[in-house]
């Protein structure tokens, strides 16, 4: 048995086009490195280069958010499903101001 990641489309070149992929390891850093050591490039967008989840992307283990669980080193076994999204955040000032009435 294995680790199911699933991949968002905006991340899927790294992974050959798949949806999910199977991964192993003992903590989501593991999974990571295991995951990037057949699609390279691809902790490099999960990962800051201080060893943090990246700002802009959000990580569920079993549908529950790992920034509340345990971050990088949050356990993960077997049978598990990590799943990845994109953040959505900005949106431009001047949008604001036209919303605004400004």
């Amino acid at each position: 048995m294995a680790i199911e990641v699933r991949i968002p489309t905006i991340l899927r070149s790294y992974t050959g086009g798949e949806k999910a992929v199977e991964g192993k390891g003992e903590t989501l850093s593991d999974l990571f490195a295991d995951l990037d050591a057949r699609h390279g490039g691809l902790r490099g967008r999960l990962v800051s280069d201080d060893g943090a989840l990246n700002r802009f992307v959000n990580v569920y283990l079993n549908d529950e958010d790992v920034r509340f669980l345990g971050g990088i080193e949050t356990p993960v076994s077997d049978g598990d499903v990590v799943t990845i999204l994109p953040a959505v955040a900005g949106g431009a000032a001047e949008a604001e101001d036209t919303v605004a009435g400004g």
